[in-house]
């Protein structure tokens, strides 16, 4: 029988993709699922979920925005109220047909997004302007049929996500609310998972189908691919009016409501790994880690074994009245080196050693996962440890914003974006602002229009396409 290899077997240099499954793999982050595009989520991988959601809870709720939960099925005919937006899911959509050996008759879709279903509910809950605005936020599963290149955490079948759906009386309030939530998408992925993004709106090919217009959140991965990190879109009165969206104003007069909706999704995990992640395996920043620091005790004899777990117990309480989420793995039936391998491939952001020889020095050794710096702390600096993790987090993000600004570019030459954008890397070029030079660029090279900065001043310049005066300066990549 073939035993299994423990550790990363390719390089994330060599093989970027199959690297990348093993991490997630042997990480325990995730697993597959018996059917095709489906996959598992583990412990570790649920709690990085988790933390994001408390984090989003929270400063939503700050901004007004309440929980709510939605049915996973919705009829056809509802689906087809919004023709333009219904057709850009239909390809996508699973049906449900029979319930038991009965056809249901009506089709029900299995939820691929919620537009149709909260606003069919919205039109009975929203009578007056007193009623708004409405604000609700909904975490649950979104399903899509991803059956050919599928990845856990970016591409699969069922995924996790929050989805929130705003309501308004005017115009300027729905869009204030859209770059609401585009600032706490940035500033939550930036300060927990340690990844740069840019922000800026999609063109007009590449929008949210239903949208007036979609803002975007987008980060460069080290293989040179864009992948969309979150979306919030300002929806106008696209929806209101087919799904009856009304209010009475403070005149008794009616009139159609202004719309939002955004989301993010598991995907933020995924970048994490590819970002942060090295040939060792994964790399956590501290604020997500599901165990921040992991103390392995090192001993040979029962008297060294009963002194050094003492002092790792008293640690061990010590972290945690500072809310540290720690471990001790004291695992009899391995070594220390292979512990250390262990936690190293899970991606544990602090380890910490201590053995017999380090009591008489009255200090441990302290392992940087994300650097692989080691360094000795006495026991009265314990209480620093929260210092280091905070310096570590602050660390991590400004080497993924180096890595990022290496992989980005400054090109004007069509010959020169071809021949770069097969290694990848944002382009920021110019665009006449076409959509047949969209295109064409697409064909070309695979590569579209990631986002348009929302600060975009254009200088003079002729589009990188067809050569005629440029209007626009929008971010160019490959993407997931």
């Amino acid at each position: 029988m073939v035993k299994e290899k423990i550790g990363i077997t390719v390089s994330k240099k060599d093989d970027f993709s199959e690297w990348y499954t093993q991490v997630v793999l042997k990480a325990k982050l995730a697993d597959y699922a018996p059917v095709k595009g489906l996959i598992v989520l583990r412990p570790d991988g649920y709690s990085i979920w988790e933390s994001l959601k408390n984090t989003f809870d929270r400063k939503f709720s700050q901004n007004g925005i309440r929980n709510g939960f939605l049915p996973v099925l919705i009829p056809e005919s509802l689906l087809g109220k919004e023709k333009k937006h219904f057709a850009g899911f239909n390809p996508e959509v699973f049906w449900v047909t029979h319930s038991g050996n009965n056809e249901v008759g009506d089709k029900l879709a299995l939820r691929p997004t919620s537009e149709t279903l909260a606003y069919s509910l919205y039109s009975k809950w929203i009578k007056s302007w007193r009623d708004l605005p409405l604000k609700i936020n909904f975490w649950n599963t979104a399903l899509r049929a991803e059956i050919k290149a599928t990845k856990p955490f970016l591409r699969t079948s069922e995924f996790l996500w929050q989805e929130g759906h705003t309501v308004h009386t005017t115009k300027e309030e729905a869009e204030n609310e859209v770059f609401k939530i585009l600032e706490i998408y940035k500033n939550t992925v930036e300060e927990e998972l340690a990844i740069p993004v840019l922000i800026g709106k999609k063109s007009e090919k590449e929008k949210f189908v239903g949208a007036e217009y979609t803002t975007t959140m987008e980060s460069i991965m080290p293989d040179g691919k864009a992948l969309q990190m979150g979306t919030s879109h300002f929806l106008g009165q696209n929806f209101s009016k087919p799904f009856d969206v009304k209010f009475a104003d403070k005149d008794n007069v009616e009139h159609f409501a202004w719309q939002t909706s955004w989301g993010v999704s598991w995907r933020l995990i995924g970048a994490m790994i590819m970002v942060h992640g090295d040939d060792q395996g994964l790399v956590l920043p501290p604020k997500v880690a599901p165990t921040q620091v992991v103390i392995v005790p090192i001993y040979n004899s029962d008297d060294d074994k009963k002194r050094v777990l003492e002092k790792t117990n008293e640690i061990k309480e010590q972290l945690e009245t500072t809310q540290i989420r720690v471990h001790v793995d004291d695992r009899n039936e391995i070594s220390p080196g292979y512990k250390f391998n262990d936690w190293e491939m899970k991606g544990v952001p602090l380890r910490i050693e201590i053995g017999p020889k380090d009591i008489q020095k009255q200090q441990v050794v302290l392992a940087k996962r994300y650097s692989g710096e080691k360094i000795n702390l006495g026991f009265e600096d314990i209480g620093k440890i929260d210092e280091i993790l905070n310096e570590i987090q602050v660390s991590m993000l400004e080497s993924a914003r180096e890595q990022a600004k290496e992989n980005t570019k400054n090109i004007s030459g069509y010959s020169e974006f071809k021949e770069k954008m097969q290694t990848g890397g944002f382009f920021n070029s110019f665009w006449c602002g076409k959509p047949e030079c969209e295109e064409k660029i697409k064909e070309d090279t695979g590569a579209d229009i990631r986002l348009i900065p929302l600060d975009d001043k254009n200088k003079e310049g002729n589009c990188i396409y067809c050569n005629e005066p440029s209007t626009i300066t929008p971010v160019f990549a490959r993407g997931y």
